[in-house]
């Protein structure tokens, strides 16, 4: 949120008040008073922003099956084989790295649904914007987020 030295442009602070939540910019969700925090429209604004995330994994996966199918022919030069195995196994990885991010997403669209998203889970203090565009499917507050890891570095998982 603009803090009171910032000056906010005056076309963005009002552009949310015409436009749907999906259509705004993240200059103009940014642009908007405190006191419409999680308002309809930035819900709108995140659950558009979460439901392009996930049809984007989504078709990454199905890329993945395509190209493992087609990679499977035998291959003589250990050396090639030994690359091409690499290379499957970090595909293998990263897919499983957005599997799990796949289930953060679908519970961040259950939050929204529940009139939760957007408030920490610790506190129930707001998350604030600038966090929530950055990183959408977060739980926790900036501070709460710094201590968990803090506790963590500490006492191990």
């Amino acid at each position: 949120m603009p803090t009171p030295a910032t000056k906010v442009d005056s076309k963005l602070a009002n552009a949310w008040k015409t436009k749907a939540g999906r259509e705004l910019s993240e200059p103009e969700l940014m642009a908007m008073p405190e006191a419409e925090y999680m308002n309809d429209k930035q819900l709108d604004f995140f659950r558009a922003r979460l439901e392009a995330q996930k049809e984007d994994l989504l078709s990454n996966a199905g890329e993945t099956t395509e190209h493992l199918r087609e990679d499977t022919s035998i291959v003589p030069d250990p050396a090639d084989r030994a690359t091409i195995e690499e290379e499957h196994a970090l595909e293998l990885r990263t897919r499983d790295r957005e599997r799990k991010l796949l289930k953060k997403i679908a519970q961040a669209l259950a939050r929204i649904d529940a009139g939760e998203y957007g408030f920490c889970d610790e506190t129930g203090e707001p998350i604030g914007l600038g966090r929530l565009l950055a990183r959408p499917t977060a739980t926790l507050s900036l501070e709460a987020q710094q201590r968990r890891e803090l506790k963590q570095k500490m006492f191990g998982d």
